[in-house]
Parts: C-alpha cells; structure tokens; sequence
C-alpha cells in the first residue's frame, strides 16, 4: 500500500499542480488526503490534484515521488485507472 505523486509541473489556474494515487485503493487515497488536509473537493476521478506549496508536505507524510507516466501505469495496474468523460456527456 503506497502513495504515489508527481512533481507540481502541470500548469492551471495561476498555479503548478501535482497528482496524488494509490496503488491500491481510493479509500487508502482518501484516507491519505484526509490526514494532510487536502480537501476532498480535489479528488479528480482517480487522483488528487495537488498545489505546487503542498508537494514537499505530501512527501514528507510518505508519499512516494514517481513521474507522472509511471503514475497512468500504476492506476492502469490496480484497475484503479478512470478516464476522463466528456464533457458533453457530463
């Protein structure tokens, strides 16, 4: 059971942001979320998105540093994977 983030490089909003997983499941993710204050109203369909001024907090509460490709990978292998719908069909 591990946490899983990127570093802040994608751009949005006036800011840089990060992307949060679990390897194992949304209720460990939200668990992690929960314990360092990350609202749950950045939970995006599969991860958490992440300001750049709480990345160095993430991984200092055990999340593990990947790259954002190694990230897709890991979702895909947990079945954890959901892809972003339209948004006309939302």
């Amino acid at each position: 059971m591990t946490i899983f983030i990127d570093a802040p490089n994608w751009p949005g909003h006036g800011h840089l942001w990060s992307h949060l997983i679990s390897d194992t499941s949304f209720a460990e993710l939200h668990g992690f979320a929960a314990r360092t204050g990350i609202p749950r109203r950045a939970f995006d369909d599969d991860h958490y998105d992440v300001p750049a001024e709480r990345f160095a907090e993430c991984l200092a509460a055990g999340a593990q540093q990947r790259r954002s490709r190694e990230l897709v990978a890991l979702l895909n292998a947990a079945g954890l994977r959901r892809r972003k719908r339209s948004r006309l069909a939302r």
